[in-house]
């Protein structure tokens, strides 16, 4: 009989930070106790696609052909948030939309998260700055340089329901319940 163990499985997940601009792509892979391993990483550039409706196809297209490169298993994206300009909201929960029609096209299931949950599973904070949640995403992931920020907060996203996830699973509950207060 041999001592070694045979290796975890683990889940492919995809991040998104959804942007009328530029949407954040970010992949891991978790292990079940929640160990995350970089897999890819970039921001969607949808300016220069004409109007805004081109804008979103470029944008679903872009997310299907990421989708089927890399395979996710789960997709995680982060919930929209109130902007000050109402127009801005809306192309955000646009952008959203499409993205999360990109996933549940391909049977993949959806995982939301809010930035303030975001921020305080990957930080430990909910206030925490733009900069230290690219700081601790290049920690967390061994990744070297500087993080492109929509990427960077994909990544973060993906982290957070690797983390979720595995407690959830430890726990015998659901993603949402062991997140708390949902």
């Amino acid at each position: 009989m041999s001592n070694l163990q045979s290796p975890t499985p683990s889940l492919r997940i995809l991040g998104i930070d959804p942007g009328s601009q530029r949407t954040g792509v970010g992949i891991v892979d978790a292990d079940a106790a929640g160990r995350v391993t970089h897999v890819h990483h970039a921001p969607l550039t949808l300016l220069g696609e004409g109007e805004f409706p081109q804008r979103l196809k470029r944008l679903l297209d872009g997310l299907g052909a990421i989708i089927e490169q890399y395979q996710p298993q789960e997709v995680a994206i982060e919930k929209v948030f109130m902007a000050r300009n109402p127009d801005s909201a809306l192309k955000l929960g646009q952008a959203r939309g499409a993205a999360m029609c990109a996933a549940v096209l391909r049977d993949l299931p959806v995982h939301e998260y809010a930035a303030k949950e975001i921020k305080l599973a990957v930080v430990g904070t909910g206030s925490a700055e733009k900069s230290q949640v690219q700081h601790m995403v290049g920690i967390l992931l061994n990744l070297q340089g500087k993080l492109q920020a929509d990427a960077a907060d994909a990544l973060a996203v993906a982290i957070t329901h690797a983390h979720v996830r595995a407690s959830a699973q430890r726990l015998g509950v659901g993603t949402r319940i062991a997140w708390g207060r949902k």
